[in-house]
Parts: structure tokens; sequence; C-alpha cells
């Protein structure tokens, strides 16, 4: 009875490693994992010393047992593959080779690269699909029974690997190819770039007065005292800067002394022209001597007079710095200040001339405030410039102004920002290649 037990013990080995060879690859996620199981672990139920699996699908050698890759270019891999190919045309079954089956020439090929004995096994599906081929070689002859065990886990393998190949078709049936994947981005792509969007450009903006009275110098001097403070309120009439007068007092003194000589010598000639008739051919000159005093003097009282400069109407003095200005040299005509009303201010935009679009008188402006990022401004523009100049950034840009829609305590002369201008719409496409199509018009002279 034990001898028994015994002889049976190897058998259920074998029928045990059968059963998990099987369970393993049902078990296989992907081909390539099933294929590497096939040529490495069926040499846990027969023994062998290469195994190779033949992909009758594709005409050629999937993998090979102790290999993670087959070179298809290789000189066995090509003459051998013409092998298989032969005998998967003659619709071979299980069979076993020797070199001796084959003609003269590849009996050489066979001694060079395979041992002496070599097992055909087909992978077929009771249907009568064959999808693969393991091929089995030994240096001893295949017995019976271990074709018929054989037999049994290639029924197994070959179940298992239609069963992944439909998993990958109804995984990726319902996906559509790459090309139609890339027509469809390309035709998705064009719709966008046709999509009709507003043209905007961002540009530097600042606060500034609208229509202010300007504060000029008079005369050509040196400014003594600067009267009031940067934003100081102010109202009409009150006096905001001193010109140093001393010397317009020197000369005034000295043209006082003049008129009240040549006033004093008039007089005396009209006294002596009483007597003396000779004393009133005289006096015509001294009277014309006396007037051209009188003149100088009254001129030299009205520039002192205008030595103090006051404001001509109510308002904010703008100007930078009160110390900037003190003993500065000043020609006539020079602006010193501005006087604004702090409620009627408007914005001046500095836009590029590389940034600039089409604008219309009346399009819509944002301002962002750099003190206020998070809210904006509304405007509408009034006037564009004609022409660029070169802004203290040294950038050449286009002046524009523009009107604020509502009143906001908010805006104050001074405050800085970007402004946000609104164009005429066009497409996507010619939105984002703007700048490129300008570039290449100039290097084309289109």
């Amino acid at each position: 009875m034990s001898q028994t037990v015994s002889e049976q013990e190897p058998r259920l080995a074998l029928l045990a490693e059968l059963l998990q060879l099987q369970s393993r690859a049902r078990a296989r996620e992907t081909q390539d994992e099933l294929a590497f199981l096939i040529v490495n672990d069926t040499h846990n139920l027969v023994k062998y010393r290469q195994a190779l699996l033949w992909d009758c699908e594709k005409q050629r050698l999937r993998t090979a047992s102790g290999l993670a890759s087959i070179d298809d270019n290789a000189p066995f891999c090509i003459e051998f593959s013409r092998l298989c190919r032969q005998w998967q045309q003659e619709g071979r079954q299980t069979q076993s080779l020797r070199w001796q089956d084959l003609p003269v020439n590849d009996q050489l090929l066979w001694q060079a690269y395979l041992p002496e004995f070599l097992l055909w096994l087909p992978l077929r599906r009771p249907q009568g699909e064959t999808p693969l081929v393991l091929i089995l070689a030994r240096d001893r002859a295949w017995q019976p029974a271990e074709q018929v065990l054989l037999e049994k886990l290639a029924d197994a393998y070959s179940h298992a690997w239609i069963g992944l190949r439909k998993n990958r078709r109804v995984n990726t049936g319902g996906r559509p190819n790459r090309r139609r994947l890339m027509l469809a981005g390309a035709i998705a792509l064009l719709l966008v770039m046709l999509f009709p969007v507003r043209q905007s450009v961002l540009a530097p903006a600042e606060i500034v007065a609208y229509r202010p009275v300007m504060v000029r110098a008079p005369v050509a001097g040196v400014v003594d005292d600067i009267l009031v403070r940067p934003n100081q309120q102010i109202a009409a009439n009150q006096p905001l800067v001193r010109l140093d007068a001393r010397e317009l007092e020197n000369r005034l003194e000295s043209a006082r002394q003049a008129f009240a000589s040549a006033d004093a010598q008039y007089r005396q000639a009209q006294q002596q022209a009483l007597f003396d008739a000779n004393s009133k051919a005289s006096l015509v000159v001294l009277q014309s001597r006396r007037e051209q005093a009188q003149s100088d003097m009254d001129f030299l009282q009205r520039q002192l007079a205008r030595m103090q400069l006051v404001s001509p109407r109510d308002g904010v003095a703008i100007f930078d710095d009160a110390s900037d200005w003190i003993g500065r040299s000043v020609a006539i005509g020079e602006r010193i200040m501005m006087i604004a009303d702090p409620h009627d201010v408007e914005l001046e935009i500095q836009l590029p001339a590389a940034d600039a679009i089409a604008l219309e008188k009346g399009a819509d402006v944002r301002l962002f405030l750099n003190v206020a990022p998070n809210s904006a401004q509304s405007a509408r523009l009034e006037h564009i410039g004609y022409r660029s100049a070169l802004t203290p950034d040294n950038i050449m840009a286009y002046r524009l102004r523009a009107r604020f829609t509502q009143d906001d305590p908010q805006l104050r002369v001074g405050l800085k920002g970007t402004a946000k201008l609104y164009g005429q719409r066009t497409v996507l496409f010619v939105y984002l290649l703007r700048k490129p199509l300008a570039t290449l018009r100039v290097w084309l002279g289109v």
C-alpha cells in the first residue's frame, strides 16, 4: 500500500503543478506577462533547455526563455522564423521534431543553435484558432505522457491568451484611433481659434487733473520761497510763490531817485520860464525826461508786484517738492505748479507703440490702481495721441486720455496703476498671433 502511494506522489505533483500553471496563466493581466510565463514557468511541469513562443498572427518570434526581448534582425531569428512560417503553413499538430527531419541547409542552423529534440506545440482553441505555438527544445526525446500534459496546459494557455486579446479589444474598441483623435483635436483647435474675442491691451496709467490751471513764472528770476505745500487746498488769490525781488527793489529805488531829480529840474525850469524866455525852450526836453523816469518807475513797480504769484482759482496745488524750487532760476513762462479741482480728474495712459491696437473714441477702459488692484475703475476713452513720443522710461508710447464714468473719492491726482483698453472684436487666432504677424509683415515688406 505504501508503495502504491509513493508511486502516485509524482503524478499528483505533476497534476498540482499543471493546475497551478493553468491558474497562474488565467491570472495574467497582459499578453506580455502571459508570454513570459509560458516560456519560463512551463519548465516547472516539463524540463527543457530552451523555449520559444511563435506568434502566428504577427509571423514572428514573440519571446524566448531567459531573454527580456528578442531582436527580430538577428540571424537566428530570421532563419528560424522562416522555418516556423513553413511549419505553420503545413498545419502541423503537436509533433516532436529532430534535425534529421530537415533539409541539409537547415540542419546546420539546427545543430548550431538548438538541442537535438524539438517539440512543436500549437496553442489551439477548440474552434480551431491557433494564435501561438510553443516550441520546446532539449537534449532527450519527448515522451508521449509529457506531450499529453503539455497539450492540456496548451489549451489553458490558449484560452487565457484569447481572453486577454478580447479584453483588450473591449477596452480599446470604444476609443477612436490616433488619427481620428488628431483630426478631432485639429478641428476643435480650429474652432477655438475662430472664436470671436475682444481685443485688449494693458498700459501704464496715472490719474491726472482735468484742465488744470498752470502757474508760470511771469518774469525771469529766482524762486525765493514756495508759500504752499504739495496737494494743499488753496483759495483764489492766495499767495503761492515769491520770487527774489531784491534786484527789482534796487532798480526801483534808483528809478525813484531819477524821477525825483527829473521832476525837480522840470519844476525849476517852469519857474524860470516865467521870467526868462530862453528857459521855455528847455521845458519840453525836461518834461520828456520826467515822463520817461515816471514810466520806468511805474514799470518796475508793476514788475515788483508780479514777483509774488497768487492762485487764479480754488483747488489744490500740484507740484513735487518745495525744496526743489527754492533758489532755482526760472525763465519767463516756466511752469512751477498746477492748480486743479481735486474732484475733477481724468486718466492719462501711456500706450507703448509696440502694443498699440485699433482704438476708437469712447472705447471702454478699466483702471486697476496699484493701491487697490482688486477693484477696477471704469472709464471712457476721450483722446488718442496721433503720434508716439519718448516717455521718461525711454519707451515710445502714445498718450491717451480717458474720463471716468463715475465719481469715486478713491480717485486722487497722482495715483498710478494699469489700464486695460478694449478695442474691436476679432478672432482668437489674430488676437494671439497679432505681434508675430506684424513682425512677419515687416520682414516680408507687405
